[in-house]
Order: structure tokens, then C-alpha cells, then sequence
């Protein structure tokens, strides 16, 4: 039998959180099943596809930018100070989102990832999370949103939002075991000596 593959992207534009994207790249890419195979395939993208000058000076080269970047299963747009003091006024970015919806199984927000989310339309009439310093932000701004305060993450089907930095770490390993199972979540916080309850 086959092994399903999921194609994971993670959206990285200036001064996004590391931990944002670097927590759920691990899990992701950590994620090896009982036969050995590695269920999901993650790639990272940026607009442009230039080098990334992430929070407090880490580079990276994203692998796509938006025109040649594969079909996503699964698309992470993490938080920072750059989602929400610059790329929540970028329209580009927010039509890349709304239209992205309609292409993916999950759209998955980290942190202040979420404020691109409420932007784009994604969140009207769900509940939601984001980090705990931005939630009044959220409230306020998209008042269409159900903010919920005091959870690690927010699981609405196809959407799930989760709160700051190392919150998307935990909900990672909850689309991992929604999607494979709980023994695999296991193994994979086991191999990453992360405590987690599932």
C-alpha cells in the first residue's frame, strides 16, 4: 500500500518568528512512519522568493516565491512582527491567502499568523486563537471572529489557528496525529524530546 504524501508550505516573508516556522518545519519533517516513510513533504515560500531576513537577523532562501511554487495539502502562515505590522497591509499577500483557501486541505496560522487569516476572510464566524498580547487585537479588528482566550490552539475543520511561537509546535503535533494517528504523534514527540499530551 501507498503512503499518503501531504505537501506542507510554509509561508516566510521579513521579520517572520522563527520558532513560527521552525517548530512546525521539525514536526513536519520529523514525522516518519512505522515502514519508514515520511509522510509529509515541507517547503518552505515567500512572495518573491528572496532571502528572508527572519526576528532578530536569521536568513533563510525560501525553496518557491508565489508563481512557481507547487499545490499545497497544507499551508502554515506563521506570525511576527512582520505579519502584523507589514504583511497585514499587503494585499498581494492577503489575496494569496483567500485565494490559497480554496486550494488546500489545511490552512494552519501560527501566532499573529492568524490577524492574515482574519484579513483574508478565513476566520469569519470561527473561533480562533493567536498569541495572548495580539487577542485583544483580533477581537477588536475583526469582531466577526469568536476569539478564544487560554488555548494552545483552535482546530475548525479546515482551518486551525494557534497561539504565539511555540504553541504552533503543539498544535503541529495535534494535525499529526489528526491525520495519521496518535501512535505516530507519539513516536515523533518521542523523537524530538518534546513532552506533549495527546
Amino acid at each position: 500500500m501507498n503512503t499518503k504524501h501531504w505537501r506542507v508550505g510554509i509561508f516566510l516573508f521579513e521579520d517572520v518568528e522563527v520558532l513560527d516556522f521552525a517548530g512546525p518545519f521539525e514536526v513536519f519533517s520529523v514525522t516518519t512512519l512505522e515502514n519508514g516513510d515520511k509522510p509529509f513533504v515541507v517547503n518552505t515560500i515567500s512572495e518573491q522568493g528572496n532571502l528572508i531576513c527572519a526576528r532578530n537577523g536569521l536568513k533563510v532562501r525560501p525553496d518557491f516565491n508565489f508563481d512557481n511554487m507547487p499545490q499545497f495539502d497544507i499551508l502554515i502562515i506563521p506570525g511576527g512582527l512582520g505579519a502584523r505590522e507589514r504583511e497585514i497591509h499587503n494585499d498581494h499577500v492577503i489575496k494569496w491567502i483567500e485565494n490559497e483557501k480554496e486550494n488546500v486541505q489545511l490552512m494552519i496560522s501560527v501566532c499573529t499568523g492568524a490577524l492574515l487569516l482574519a484579513k483574508a476572510g478565513l476566520l469569519k464566524g470561527k473561533k480562533a486563537t493567536t498569541h495572548w498580547a495580539s487577542l485583544e487585537r483580533l477581537k477588536k479588528e475583526f469582531p466577526e471572529v469568536d476569539v478564544q482566550h487560554g488555548v494552545k490552539f483552535v482546530d475548525e475543520g479546515k482551518i486551525v489557528t494557534s497561539g504565539g511561537i511555540s504553541a504552533g509546535i503543539d498544535m503541529s503535533f495535534h494535525i499529526v496525529k489528526r491525520l495519521l494517528g496518535t501512535e505516530v504523534a507519539k513516536e515523533t514527540a518521542k523523537r524530538m524530546e518534546y513532552d506533549i499530551v495527546l
